[in-house]
């Protein structure tokens, strides 16, 4: 269970002189006043007693008074007291255990500074973030590493590639020799073999030959027979058709010069001045023609980047996936509170600078309750720049939540848990 502050009093702390309040059940205690009167003296009170001397302020101790006294009692039954000269640290608790070693388990230097979170930038806080989920951070930096791991083993593949198949293309290769190297006794048996085979293959070959010159002689003989019967079948079938294509001819010939006749007659002769008029515009005509070249290139060079844009976008929108898919197995703090792919925080869509001041403090404080659930509480200062209706809607959420804030704020309205004036409680005097 988170711890919660129940109760504090602080006295002789920079300005403040004596405040106590009960603040057991309230999700938001709004320390009022106007400005100058202490009220952010008493955050830096509970800021020290809980967060250590790493908190301490320069000057601690309000003037004129001798020693500072703070004590803070939280609901996980611890007490944490300062008190003395020197401020001494004394933590109270049920099991016995103490020191400043105890808060640290269970205190978020952020939650006891809130405006610090607030205040970084959109990528610092996502880191915060991170911090809250190891695991989530881990698995993120795997994924770039992976992806850089690949690109230089691509890289460096890529390139011993190419020397090989450089020094590959250089070497000589002779495509007659055999795959595996020979003994000599296998060659030895091999030419015995060879030569036997040989023998007897020279002995068929010349009978062979002989029959194929005989074969040969019958060939050449039908093949002049042949071909002088073609010769003139040929020459016949040519005559022919030469002597019915040459009367064809003549009646295509004489049809056409009736033709040609008729037409010469009506023949009118066409004005070449507008063709001079072209030709001597000729080379503004061709620019306009190389103009309307150059447009369609630039268009189909417009169209082809297109492409390749769609393509990378593809690219990139995959990577986006899996980024969204990973966020999204973790339960993060709020809904819809994630990391954009510049490493920077956003909730609801939304960049920091564009959240409003309730999703603002929404966001940082249920960030540093991720950070260390064991502690339930968070200190704001400036208060005033949240309305009314902006105020009310952060301590509905905190009490959605669990959580508990304790701010200051420049007003002495009915909001205020408390109002500070001149370093104390308006309306009561210095007895705690």
């Amino acid at each position: 269970m988170s711890a919660h502050i129940t109760a504090f009093e602080v006295e002789n702390v920079k300005r403040v002189k004596a405040v106590a309040l009960d603040c057991t059940g309230s999700e938001l205690t709004v320390i009022g006043g106007d400005n100058g009167q202490g009220k952010t003296s008493v955050l830096d009170a509970l800021m020290w007693a809980l967060g250590g001397d790493r908190f301490k302020p320069t000057n601690p101790v309000h003037t004129g008074a001798d020693e500072a006294y703070i004590k803070v009692t939280l609901d996980n039954g611890i007490t944490v007291e300062r008190k003395g000269v020197g401020a001494s640290l004394k933590v109270t608790s049920a099991t016995g255990k103490g020191g400043q070693a105890l808060l640290n388990e269970f205190i978020n230097p952020f939650a006891l500074n809130l405006p610090k979170f607030l205040q970084a930038t959109g990528i610092e806080k996502a880191k915060m973030l991170l911090d809250a989920f190891p695991e989530l951070g881990k698995q993120l930096q795997r994924l770039n590493e992976e992806y850089k791991k690949a690109y230089d083993d691509r890289l460096s593949i890529g390139r011993i590639a190419d020397q090989k198949a450089k020094y590959a293309e250089e070497l000589p290769f002779d495509m007659t020799a055999p795959d595996m190297p020979l003994s000599g006794a296998e060659m030895a048996g091999r030419l015995q073999a060879a030569l036997s085979l040989n023998a007897r293959n020279d002995s068929l070959r010349r009978d062979a030959g002989r029959a194929k010159e005989t074969v040969d002689a019958c060939e050449a003989r039908q093949r002049m027979t042949v071909k002088r019967v073609a010769e003139l079948e040929a020459a016949l079938a040519d005559a022919r058709s030469e002597a019915a294509k040459a009367f064809a001819d003549v009646e295509r010939a004489r049809t056409s010069m009736t033709a040609a006749q008729a037409t010469a007659a009506q023949l009118q002769d066409q004005d070449t001045s507008s063709i001079s008029k072209e030709l001597e515009q000729i080379d503004s005509l061709n620019a306009r023609v190389r103009a309307n070249e150059s447009k369609k290139n630039a268009e189909a060079e417009a169209e082809q980047l297109k492409h390749q844009y769609a393509e990378k976008t593809a690219k990139i929108e995959e990577i986006r996936a899996n980024r969204l898919k990973l966020l999204a197995s973790v339960n993060m703090p709020l809904p819809d509170l994630s990391i954009d792919e510049a490493g920077e925080l956003i909730y609801h869509g939304q960049k920091w600078d564009c959240m409003s001041g309730s999703e603002q403090l929404q966001v940082g404080t249920a960030i540093c309750a991720a950070m260390n659930p064991k502690c339930g509480f968070v200190l704001l200062d400036q208060l005033e720049t949240l309305d009314l209706k902006t105020l009310r809607t952060f301590s509905e959420w905190l009490a959605s939540r669990g959580l508990q804030a304790i701010g200051t704020r420049v007003s002495t309205g009915d909001e205020c848990s408390i109002i500070i004036e001149d370093g104390m409680v308006k309306g009561e005097g210095l007895e705690l």
